[in-house]
Formats: structure tokens, C-alpha cells, sequence
């Protein structure tokens, strides 16, 4: 199903606030004569609920006690522990294009309503909110289901069509509570096991998974069957739950990546290589490239794959984007690099591996681009994007 609105924690699901928050609740811990752990991560669980409570819960501090503590914490806070946050990776493009895809966006969280619009303010992100749900100074104990009723009350949206988003089981038990889904997210504090055993309708992996949820088209894995394990691609069979709550099958393959580079001399032609490849059983012009080993670093990969396949190296070398060459079914994914200004080297194929290396003039690649003479993916990407460069004056 697509929903109509989404609702957002704050801390931990769109800004990572716990460098702060920690560092605060250690100079109140300390100012008060309790013991704080070495390590600020030990002091995680500030994140997320109320203050008031959780020194009473983990430090067993009387109501009077605890509220000295909170003070002291926002004393340190408001100046200076508040800006020792930052947007997650992705959270920006992701509300961009929720609001493109026309859905109404909310914040719901136990965090006090001005410092959730300062920071909003802060990350120039305040636009792409319809309205802002948090709690006061004065009241800041509300339960986490108290805040999200009246965060659907601002919305007018039916709980149905509500889709809530948090890294704690507190998001996702204030979700059921008001009968709409939820959806835990991996990159804030909160875990696989805490969102299944809490109920998490769906559980996401990164941000663009909440687009995915709430435009109905994500796929949450539920079981994984090995089918082949080889040096390199692995195959498995994956049964994955629908948004409608469906079941389905997926046979898929896992892939390290791989690493192409467009090389282009001084003379303006493109250093390509000529290979038989072994799936079609033809011999294909391509870009030089190779398989990514795990967590390589693709530029080096690039370079080494350059010099070992064209006996040449480059000064000068830029991104030309990532492929995808293979979405139905593989997640390989292909870094494109651009490379100018290009040396002599020495050739040294592996073993196994053979292959010529040609000069073609670019406009003539791209022909042949054109033409389907080129077929491979990667190589018709890379040469088109350097073309483009080259044509628009970005590239020399």
C-alpha cells in the first residue's frame, strides 16, 4: 500500500544527536558526584526517552535530584551540545523526495520542541516539514504514544495512511499503540532484534528504504536459502514480504563490484581493450575494468586495473558516477572514473587474461556507442559522460 504521511522521530532516525546528548549527561552526571563510564557511548541510553526518567531509571535519582540533573544538562546543551549533531547520510535527499512525491511529513519525538526547531533551522530543513510534534520543558515525561496521538491529530491523516519512523522500540510501540505501521531504522541506536521483538512492520537498512515503504514498493527480507557460494558472486534465494504483507520469491546475486576507468590521451581518443567475453562467446571493445576485492578502495582499484590492462597511468583523475548494471536480479555496482594526462607504463595482464589495446577517437566511440557496435554497459555510460564533458567545457 502507499501511505499519505510519514512521521519521524527525531534523534537518531534524521539527526544524530548522541555526541551531545552523552557529552551533556556526563557534565551533569559529573557536577552531581555520580560516576560516569570512560567511554561516552556507555551513556547511550540518554538518547531517546525522557531525561527526567532516565535519570531516575539508571541512576535511581529522586524526582527533586532528577530534575537537578536535566537542568544541568540543558545548561550545557543549549550552547553547545545541541550543535554536536549532524544529518545522517541520505536524510536530506530523502525528505526532498518524499516531498516531491507529494507526502505530508511530521517530526514526533520526546526531544523539547525548541530544540528540535532550532536544529531544523540549523540543517535548513525546516521546509520540508508540515509540522513539528515535540514536548516542552515544563512537560517533557509525555509518553512516547501521547506525543505521536497528537503529532496524527496536526497531520488529518487516517492512522492507516500513517507510516511512523524510529530507532527505538519506543517509536514503534507509540506506533501500535496509535494503530498506524512503523518502521525501525538501523542507523541510529536502536537493533534488528529490539525492532522485531517491539513489532516493526518493516525495518530499514538505510533511508532510502522509507521512500521505498511509503511509496509501496519495499521488500523486506524475511529468509535467505544459499544456493552457491563461489570466488566471485554468490547466489541465494530470498523470500521478502511485500508492503501489502505478501510473500514472495527472489533468486538473487551478491556481487563485491567492480571498477572501470575512461581513459582519454592528450589527442583526444579513448585507450580501450578488446576481449573475448566468455558469456556472450563474442569479443566486445570495452573500457579497461575489473572485480572490486571486498571493501577495496574503487580509485585505487582503477588505477591499478588501468595500468595493468593498458600499460598506463594518469595525473589526473575524476568521478564519473556509479552503474548499476544489473538491478533485476544482482547488486553489483560499477564506479566509473574518468582519467587525463596519461603516462607510459608497463603492461601486466594476470594470468589467463588476454586482451588488446586500441586508440579510438572519442566522437567515433561515441558512434559506435550510438550505432550498438558497443554493447557493454559500463564502457557506453563511461564514454558518453566523458563525451559530454568534453562538450560542455567541463573537461579541458
Amino acid at each position: 500500500m502507499r501511505y499519505k504521511a510519514i512521521i519521524f522521530d527525531f534523534d537518531g532516525t534524521i539527526c544524530n544527536t548522541g555526541k551531545g546528548i552523552m557529552k551533556s549527561a556526563a557534565y551533569a552526571l559529573r557536577e552531581y558526584g555520580y560516576p560516569v563510564p570512560e567511554n561516552l557511548n556507555d551513556l547511550s541510553y540518554f538518547i531517546g526517552p525522557p531525561l527526567l526518567i532516565t535519570f531516575q531509571e539508571q541512576y535511581n535519582a529522586d524526582p527533586v535530584q532528577a530534575e537537578n540533573l536535566v537542568k544541568k544538562f540543558r545548561e550545557r546543551y543549549s550552547e553547545k551540545g545541541i550543535y554536536e549533531s549532524e544529518l545522517y547520510n541520505g536524510i536530506k535527499a530523502l525528505l526532498h523526495n518524499l516531498k516531491a512525491d507529494g507526502f505530508k511529513l511530521a517530526i514526533a519525538s520526546s526531544k523539547p520542541q525548541q530544540y528540535i526547531e532550532k536544529l531544523l533551522k540549523h540543517f535548513n530543513i525546516s521546509k520540508y516539514f508540515d509540522t513539528v510534534t515535540g514536548v516542552s520543558f515544563e512537560a517533557d515525561c509525555e509518553p512516547k504514544s501521547d506525543i505521536i496521538m497528537r503529532c496524527l491529530k496536526k497531520l488529518d491523516t487516517e492512522p492507516d495512511a500513517v507510516l511512523m519512523t524510529g530507532d527505538k522500540h519506543y517509536d514503534i510501540d507509540g506506533a501500535r499503540m496509535n494503530h498506524i505501521d512503523s518502521m525501525g531504522v538501523l542507523w541510529g541506536f536502536g537493533t534488528r532484534f529490539e525492532f522485531i521483538e517491539a513489532g516493526a512492520t518493516f525495518i530499514a537498512e538505510k533511508p532510502g528504504d522509507i521512500e521505498a515503504a511509503a511509496l509501496g514498493f519495499f521488500e523486506q527480507t524475511e529468509e535467505t536459502c544459499g544456493i552457491f557460494s563461489g570466488r566471485i558472486i554468490t547466489v541465494h534465494e530470498d523470500t521478502v514480504m511485500l508492503t501489502d504483507g505478501s510473500h514472495t520469491k527472489r533468486e538473487l546475486v551478491d556481487h563485491n563490484g567492480g571498477v572501470a576507468v575512461v581513459p582519454l590521451t592528450d589527442n583526444g581518443s579513448v585507450i580501450m581493450v578488446r576481449q573475448f567475453r566468455s558469456p556472450y562467446k563474442e569479443i566486445m571493445y570495452e573500457i579497461p575494468a575489473g572485480k572490486l576485492e571486498k571493501a577495496e578502495d574503487p580509485y585505487l582499484a582503477g588505477m591499478r586495473e588501468l595500468e595493468e590492462e593498458c600499460g598506463v597511468t594518469a595525473d589526473t583523475v575524476f568521478e564519473l558516477g556509479k552503474v548499476y548494471p544489473t538491478p533485476g536480479y544482482c547488486n553489483e555496482i560499477i564506479h566509473i572514473y574518468g582519467a587525463v594526462n596519461l603516462k607510459a607504463s608497463k603492461q601486466h595482464l594476470d594470468d589467463g587474461e588476454f586482451l588488446d589495446v586500441s586508440e579510438i577517437p572519442l566522437e567515433e566511440a561515441f558512434n559506435k556507442c550510438m550505432n550498438g557496435e558497443f554493447k557493454d554497459a559500463k564502457t557506453v555510460i563511461g564514454i558518453m559522460k566523458i563525451r559530454e564533458m568534453k562538450n560542455n567545457g567541463s573537461l579541458s
